[in-house]
């Protein structure tokens, strides 16, 4: 859905040290502030969907309509990487914001299942948690291109295990698959920053380095939306209303 598919090595940066790094933290700096506008997004699009009856039933009265979601952010999500090339920065970007709003729209009703407490503590909770294994995916000096080869086939199986629970609706499975899931997106958050810090210090031409920090922007969006949401159900377990 990503670089992560793409049998694409890097060319060889032959500038100073100095430069690379230059390089390097300017696009990642790009990075983070595009993830964070897509959280942005979605928080204000998930409070103004559960704050309007109207709306709620809309997008979620209707199986069309909120399948037909899910279905677009899925494409979104696996086209746009693959075609980030024949598109324009500006482009690659709105697909990005758009597709934040969608993931905003269908995570509105954790408002209603949650207490609204227990969303904000699972959020700093969150936040940390991606705080510092980004921070160790940028600084350390392992590889974790085994890792993530492992942690990229845990997913497969973990998204098996949840299409199969919702058939048999075991909460002991979904405690479990939450502990999973946890485990594997907070790994997947520091191969992806190495991943795209990797990318970062090759020699891009601005347009091809400014994709990259929307796409790279948007695999650690959805590596936190999906900690923030396990977590979620771990800590969320005794407060629905």
């Amino acid at each position: 859905m990503d670089y992560r598919n793409q049998n694409v090595t890097p060319p060889p940066y032959y500038g100073s040290s100095s430069s690379v790094t230059t390089q390097t933290n300017a696009v990642m700096k790009r990075v983070y502030v595009r993830m964070f506008i897509g959280l942005l997004i979605s928080a204000f699009c998930a409070l103004g969907i559960v704050s309007s009856p109207a709306a709620m039933n809309f997008f979620f009265g209707s199986k069309i309509v909120f399948w037909g979601i899910l279905i677009a952010m899925f494409a979104m999500a696996w086209i746009l990487p693959s075609r980030m090339t024949k598109m324009s920065s500006a482009a690659v970007l709105g697909c990005f914001c758009l597709f934040s709003a969608l993931m905003g729209v269908w995570l509105a009703p954790i408002f209603i299942v949650y207490k609204l407490g227990t969303i904000v503590y699972t959020f700093f909770i969150t936040a940390g948690t991606f705080g510092a294994m980004s921070v160790y995916g940028y600084f350390t000096k392992t590889d974790l291109s085994k890792m993530g080869s492992y942690l990229m086939m845990a997913l497969i199986g973990l998204i098996i295990a949840s299409i199969v629970n919702i058939f048999l609706k075991s909460n002991t499975m979904e405690w479990i698959i939450s502990i999973i899931g946890v485990l594997v997106f907070t790994g997947l958050t520091a191969w992806d920053t190495q991943a795209v810090k990797r990318l970062a210090a090759a020699n891009l031409d601005p347009q091809m380095a400014d994709k990259l920090a929307t796409i790279g922007a948007m695999n650690l969006y959805l590596d936190f939306i999906n900690l923030f949401l396990f977590l979620l159900r771990i800590f969320g377990g005794g407060s629905r209303d």
